[in-house]
C-alpha cells in the first residue's frame, strides 16, 4: 500500500513489500549473513562496495554502501549509510538512509520449520520524496527480490561456502 506523508517542505511517499525465503541452515547462520552488511555484496545485485563505519549511537553496526544504479544507458554510483539496529536469533532490523530524505527499512523475522529449515520473512518499507519515489521503489524492489532469489542458495551452502556469482 502506498501512502504519502507531509514532511518538511515536501511530501514523502511510502510503500512496503515483502518476501519469504526458506533455507537449510540455523537461524544463527541466517542472522550472521543478514546482520553483516559487508556480506551483502555477495547477494545484492546493486551493491558495488561496502565499508564498515563506526556505529552510530543506538546501532550495532554501521556501513557506507555504494550501489551502482542505472537510468537508461547511464550508470552512476550512489553511496548511503546503513545501520544494523537489531540482530537477534529471531529478528534483524536494518535502516538505510540516502539523501534526499530516502529511507529503506528492512525488518526480517526468522523461525524454525521442520527438517532443519529456517523460514526468513522480510518486510521492506521505502520512503522517498514523491518525485523520486517511483524510481527508488522500482530499484529497491528489484534489488531486494534479486537478493531473495540468491539468499536461500547462499545459506544452504553453509557459512564457509564461496560467494554467489
Amino acid at each position: 500500500m502506498r501512502t504519502a506523508d507531509g514532511e518538511g517542505d515536501g511530501v514523502l511517499s511510502r510503500e512496503t513489500f515483502s518476501y519469504t525465503v526458506q533455507a537449510r541452515c540455523t537461524r544463527a547462520e541466517a542472522v550472521a549473513l543478514l546482520g553483516d552488511l559487508t556480506r551483502q555484496g555477495e547477494l545484492h545485485p546493486l551493491i558495488a562496495g561496502v565499508r564498515r563505519l563506526t556505529p552510530r549511537p543506538g546501532a550495532l553496526a554501521s556501513y557506507a554502501i555504494t550501489d551502482r544504479l542505472a537510468v537508461g544507458p547511464l550508470r552512476f554510483p550512489v553511496t548511503y549509510r546503513a545501520d544494523v539496529l537489531i540482530a537477534t536469533e529471531d529478528e534483524v532490523v536494518t535502516v538505510a538512509r540516502q539523501r534526499p530524505a530516502t529511507t529503506v527499512r528492512n525488518h526480517t523475522r526468522l523461525r524454525d520449520e521442520p527438517g532443519g529449515v529456517t523460514r526468513i520473512d522480510v518486510e521492506i518499507t521505502l520512503s522517498a520524496p514523491a518525485p523520486l519515489f517511483g524510481y527508488a521503489f522500482r530499484q529497491a524492489r528489484a534489488a531486494h527480490l534479486g537478493l531473495a532469489s540468491r539468499l536461500g542458495a547462499a545459506l544452504d551452502r553453509g557459512p564457509d561456502a564461496p560467494a554467489v556469482s
